[in-house]
């Protein structure tokens, strides 16, 4: 399986370890990334508020980048706010050829033109659909037997486009966290917003949608994410958000492909479990006590 790559801004700061685990996971499952040569910023949540064609734009110039780099190949992306964005010019210029010709009049100057044909990938969509939790189960070395896991999907992977999965009660990785062999928390929480930006616009409002999902995953070892945003959120603003929630059991919050990693047996620094700002002894000594296959 080949792939263009487009990790994004935050992938390369706040999420090294999400880019990281990403990277070693994928080629460890015999997935090839070629990154995108002269990526550039999708335009985050701030673009739009500048202009809206220009929070088209930026998505469309990595779109025909990956056009003109990898005719064919699906662009895979980790993050859920740069999946969103890409995605979203997707489903525009299909559905309005006119936009397309606004868009490709600005990309002209950079030489460049978008035909609609790049298809973007979340990297939970590829790891479910084309990889597939079988494939994954026959590469664990180290089941995490005995760990508890709440998958949380956030809102940007599934919403407005359920491409993989249902946005309302979403199960996508419960197979593969069944696949490293731990146990999924049951809970409803899995596609509820975490508060996004909202935490340095109105901190209330995030810190209390974040205080109630680490009080409905209390019980498991460990928050799953696959979005930098929520994973921020959940880890950075942890000790305020359980301080609210009137509770002081901290819980880790990691990557998926991190944990993956683990179960398929990568280097702990490959996948850059040193950079996690929420990772509790109680976890980290599951993790060391997890027994190799026999």
């Amino acid at each position: 399986m080949k792939y263009l790559y487009y990790p994004g801004c935050s992938l390369e700061g706040t999420a090294r370890e999400y880019d990281r685990s990403t990277r070693a996971l994928l080629e460890a499952l015999g997935v090839e990334l070629t990154e995108l040569a002269d990526w550039t910023c999708c335009g985050a949540s701030a673009a739009e508020a500048a202009s809206r064609l220009l929070s088209l734009v930026l998505p469309a110039r990595n779109l025909a980048l990956a056009e003109a780099q990898g005719p064919g190949r699906d662009l895979l992306v980790p993050c859920s706010a740069c999946y969103l964005n890409l995605k979203r010019v997707e489903e525009k210029v299909h559905a309005a050829s006119e936009l397309r010709q606004r868009i490709n009049t600005v990309l002209a100057e950079d030489g460049l033109a978008y035909k609609g044909h790049t298809h973007t990938r979340h990297l939970l969509d590829i790891l479910v659909r084309d990889i597939g939790s079988e494939a994954v189960a026959q590469r664990v070395v180290r089941p995490l037997k005995g760990l508890r896991v709440a998958p949380y999907y956030g809102c940007q992977c599934l919403r407005p486009y359920p491409v993989f999965d249902d946005p309302e009660a979403p199960r996508s990785m419960e197979p593969l966290i069944a696949a490293m062999g731990a146990d999924v928390h049951p809970w409803t929480m899995g596609g509820t917003c975490c508060g996004a930006s909202h935490m340095n616009t109105k901190m209330d409002v995030g810190l209390e949608l974040v205080a109630d999902l680490l009080s409905a995953a209390q019980g498991a070892d460990a928050i799953v994410t696959v979005c930098p945003m929520c994973q921020m959120n959940l880890e950075a603003y942890q000790k305020k958000a359980l301080q609210r929630a009137g509770s002081a059991d901290s819980i880790t919050v990691v990557y998926l492909p991190q944990i993956l990693g683990v179960a398929l047996g990568l280097d702990q620094d490959a996948l850059g479990l040193g950079l996690n700002l929420a990772l509790t002894k109680a976890f980290r000594q599951k993790l060391e006590n997890a027994p190799a296959a026999v």
